[in-house]
């Protein structure tokens, strides 16, 4: 009998970020987090994506945590285990393209806090968006893995992934991910991708998937044989639906096979345990909606994302048009054509689907323009993957002249003015940050944190003659 040689598959547990962002919109407080990481710092994970994406955003807003306070909390309790993030390029964890020096800093700050791997994307895999955060990345001596966004149409071809591929090693990638954010990659269509990377670039290869459509599991088997590095998987408590396929299936499947991972499913079932009160509770609050763990093959029939179907049907429901349904479907890759082929994840598949909507309802093409779309024409969001035809851009934007150099060159430094803007609030450097992302909600969570800090301890009054301590 043939020895096996061993190749173990490395896993990254999104538990602590997109498996609760996917989920239960982000909710997971850091005291929840904290008692289980001893655990989970034991299984042996290649790393923990615990901070970035909406965490930034959600601590602030919804949970009145400090993020930073988080992240070095975090780092406290893994001893062995890299801590992993997700970065948006120039967006960083916010909504627009910030100046190279916010970016920077930004980074240099979330390296000095514990920071270890740092996936970057951008929405239109517009590589210039990539540059300076994976250059501050490596310049602060963290790991940066740059990730693909996946999507299907007739210009994201294979050749098209190798090729981008190329370019992100060639800009000093120490890994890359294909980020499937819609659940459209498909188990033959991961092996040929994998395949195909694997030739064409040295570095490690991830693979990142949601369950939406049901088929994110066999993607990653066939991924995995295709002789794919780092999987991204959640603690079963908080998998499948809109979140990752469950770690302790996809350790028994690879069982006693040469990619084995060796994890102790006795230790996996502890730290289910431990999270499946937290499931249960969001259910009972109605935070977990149960229709998001359900298979929803329309995003494999329409190749488009659950989240973008049901905010059409919302649309169409405000304006009374749901028979109207069928029809906007079929404008959506239209539209999506007409803007040059963006992959359809946050903010594109909005804006690509109110378009669809609002060119059905007026009766004419781009009659009704949203903002969002003449910023995508104009060039605001970067360069997008086929160049957009002067016929549409005269269409929408007029006689504007579009942007070609990277959106970022237009913006100014703008640091040392978001400073000046906030320093009454400021009790940290990283506070500048917050306030630079988020200006009315980290103000709002300033004045908060100022207002507890206020509040009188019973336990450290003179109860005798009421008086505080000095």
């Amino acid at each position: 009998m043939a020895e096996i040689i061993k190749k173990p598959v490395k896993i990254t547990d999104t538990i602590l970020r997109d498996a609760h962002q996917s989920l239960i919109a982000t909710r997971m407080t850091t005291d929840e987090m904290l008692p289980i990481i001893e655990k989970l710092d034991q299984v042996g994970y290649h790393s923990v994506e615990c901070w970035g994406g909406a965490t930034f955003d959600s601590c602030l807003r919804f949970l009145k945590e400090d993020p930073w306070e988080r992240l070095r909390k975090l780092k406290d309790g893994f001893k062995n285990t890299k801590l992993q993030m997700l970065l948006r390029g120039q967006n960083l964890l916010g909504y627009r393209h910030y100046a190279d020096d916010v970016v920077e800093y930004f980074v240099q700050k979330t390296v000095a806090n514990g920071m270890d791997i740092i996936r970057t994307f951008d929405a239109l895999n517009d590589i210039r968006n990539l540059k300076t955060a994976v250059n501050a990345t490596k310049k602060e001596g963290g790991h940066a893995q740059v990730a693909i966004s996946y999507t299907l149409s007739e210009v994201h071809t294979l050749d098209y992934y190798v090729k981008l591929s190329k370019q992100l090693e060639d800009m000093g990638a120490d890994s890359i991910c294909i980020k499937d954010m819609a659940g459209l990659l498909v188990p033959y269509a991961a092996e040929e991708i994998v395949k195909a990377l694997k030739s064409a670039v040295k570095v490690p290869i991830c693979i990142h998937s949601h369950y939406t459509s049901g088929v994110a599991g066999m993607a990653y088997l066939k991924a995995i044989e295709a002789g794919v590095d780092i999987i991204d998987t959640a603690i079963s408590a908080f998998a499948m639906g809109t979140a990752q396929p469950a770690t302790e299936v996809m350790v028994e499947t690879l069982k006693g096979t040469s990619f084995d991972t060796g994890f102790d499913q006795n230790l996996l079932a502890e730290i289910a345990d431990y999270f499946r009160p937290l499931r249960e509770e969001a259910i009972e609050s109605g935070l977990l909606n149960p229709k998001v763990l359900g298979v929803d093959i329309k995003t494999l029939l329409y190749q488009v994302p659950g989240g973008m179907l049901s905010n059409l049907v919302s649309q169409l429901k405000e304006q009374k048009a749901e028979d109207k349904f069928q029809e906007v479907l079929k404008e959506i890759p239209r539209v999506r054509a007409d803007f040059g082929y963006p992959p359809l994840v946050t903010p594109s598949s909005q804006i690509v689907g109110t378009q669809a909507v609002l060119n059905v309802l007026g009766g004419e093409r781009y009659k009704m323009v949203t903002k969002e779309s003449k910023a995508v024409v104009r060039g605001e969001y970067g360069k997008t993957p086929v160049s957009i035809s002067d016929e549409i851009r005269k269409k929408i934007i007029g006689n504007e002249e579009p942007i070609i150099c990277r959106p970022a060159d237009l913006i100014q430094p703008e640091l040392k003015k978001i400073e000046e803007e906030m320093k009454q609030y400021k009790e940290q450097d990283e506070d500048i940050l917050s306030y630079a992302l988020f200006p009315q909600v980290a103000e709002e969570f300033f004045k908060y944190r100022q207002a507890q800090k206020t509040k009188i301890d019973p336990q450290v009054t003179d109860i005798n003659s009421k008086a505080y301590p000095v």
